[in-house]
């Protein structure tokens, strides 16, 4: 079986991150069309916007802020280039928050994971995500008819008719979250139903720890992967296999630019350190210009066993918003940035809320520069910071460098809820 969708699974690492590079400016220009972009990239000359160092410079435009931008100029906050009416679809997530769909084919990107699970022209895929408002559904139909496949409508709840239409239809696959698909091999258990047809599974939506994929892979389903994306930009990265066996981290998709950043900050950590994952997305209805997703990763080197030769992360591993209230005040990771870069001979931190609530306690555990001083001022100097930046009072800690985890945290609450 050919494991690969298109020659774009496989070019050359550098000639791929030419290609991309090169319509920066294009992408750019293209944003700059739509008010809000143009307001967000105002000052912004889009031919000088060519290399990571000087989209690094760029604003970042947080998921969060979408429900703000969007009120301020319904239905997209001026953000789509293409105008509403001309468009696909239009859903609402919770919040609520808009989103667009336009009429390209597999226009959220989706079937090179539905591809890189084994799907293939004629197979039959039971689609368990919800038709109703929000877009995951239309995701994976998109990604099937491009691929040739049959769909079952199924939508989420309704377990036994989910079980009869497996056991009539006899689907090759499953589209869902992996916690719908165990549900449903429990009540097909339960009924006493076969099902062993459907032997792939590619799920999302919500976390696949290995215990769950493990049980799926135990009670009839042996190849299930994963897709990590959203609803504003579709597919991002996704798992492969080879011989049958997942490989290490997620392919992130070929038509955006991610990087990692350390969360609060549009600043990209070096390879290898999580952060939050921001991505670049070269679409021509809904251009993104490094759009933070709030979701934390990190850059896995090297490349897939599979053959495909795109940049891999780790996969989701938590939420980068670690905004937390400290005697009735919130503290932002972005304060904690800004707290860094006033000190030079500091490299990294971390804030960690420890005690009993109501009697919180803050310690800034910061990690010295290799080539930083013995400088006695600087933790009389942090403190004075801490207290600029969040007006709150709090000691520090100096501590090696390589001494903070790497798990992207930078706010820590350690305090006990008893």
């Amino acid at each position: 079986m050919d494991d690969t969708f298109d020659a774009l699974d496989i070019r050359d690492p550098q000639q791929r991150e030419r290609e991309l590079l090169a319509r920066l400016p294009a992408l750019i220009a293209q944003a700059q069309t739509g008010p809000g972009w143009a307001h967000i990239l105002a000052g912004v000359t889009p031919a000088a916007i060519d290399s990571r160092t000087a989209l690094a410079q760029l604003p970042v435009t947080r998921k969060s802020d979408l429900k703000a931008l969007q009120s301020g100029e319904l239905p997209f906050g001026g953000l789509t280039t293409t105008p509403t009416r001309s468009l696909q679809r239009l859903f609402m997530s919770p919040g609520p928050i808009f989103d667009p769909e336009g009429r390209g084919a597999d226009w959220w990107r989706v079937a090179r994971p539905l591809h890189a699970v084994g799907l293939r022209a004629g197979h039959i895929l039971q689609n368990c995500y919800s038709y109703h408002f929000t877009p995951a559904a239309f995701m994976v139909e998109g990604a099937a008819t491009k691929l040739g496949c049959v769909v079952i409508p199924a939508g989420s709840g309704q377990t036994e008719m989910q079980v009869q239409a497996i056991n009539a239809l006899r689907p090759d696959a499953y589209a869902g979250t992996p916690s719908f698909l165990k549900i449903i091999i429990e009540k097909a258990q339960e009924m006493g139903v076969d099902i062993s047809c459907m032997q792939r599974a590619v799920v999302g939506a919500e976390a696949l720890p290995p215990s769950l994929r493990g049980w799926l892979n135990a009670h009839g389903v042996p190849y299930v992967t994963q897709m990590y994306g959203s609803a504003d930009i579709g597919n991002i990265a996704y798992e492969t296999l080879t011989d049958g066996l997942v490989n290490p981290g997620m392919i992130v998709d070929e038509e955006l630019l991610l990087e990692i950043v350390r969360p609060g900050t549009g600043e990209p950590v070096v390879a290898g350190e999580v952060g939050e994952v921001v991505v670049t997305s070269f679409n021509p209805d809904y251009p993104l210009v490094r759009f933070a997703t709030g979701d934390m990763s990190a850059i896995l080197p090297g490349i897939s066993p599979c053959g495909r030769t795109n940049m891999r992360i780790r996969g989701w591993l938590g939420r980068a918003d670690q905004t937390t209230k400290v005697r009735a005040m919130f503290v932002h990771p972005s304060q904690i940035a800004d707290i860094v870069r006033r000190h030079a001979g500091i490299e990294r931190a971390r804030l960690v809320v420890s005690g009993q609530m109501g009697q919180d306690l803050m310690t800034l555990v910061c990690e010295r520069a290799v080539d930083a001083p013995d400088d006695p001022a600087l933790v009389a100097g942090l403190v004075e910071t801490i207290r600029d930046v969040t007006k709150l009072r709090g000691e520090v800690s100096l501590v090696a460098p390589g001494t903070l985890p790497n798990d992207g945290k930078v706010i820590e609450d350690a305090r006990s809820y008893e």
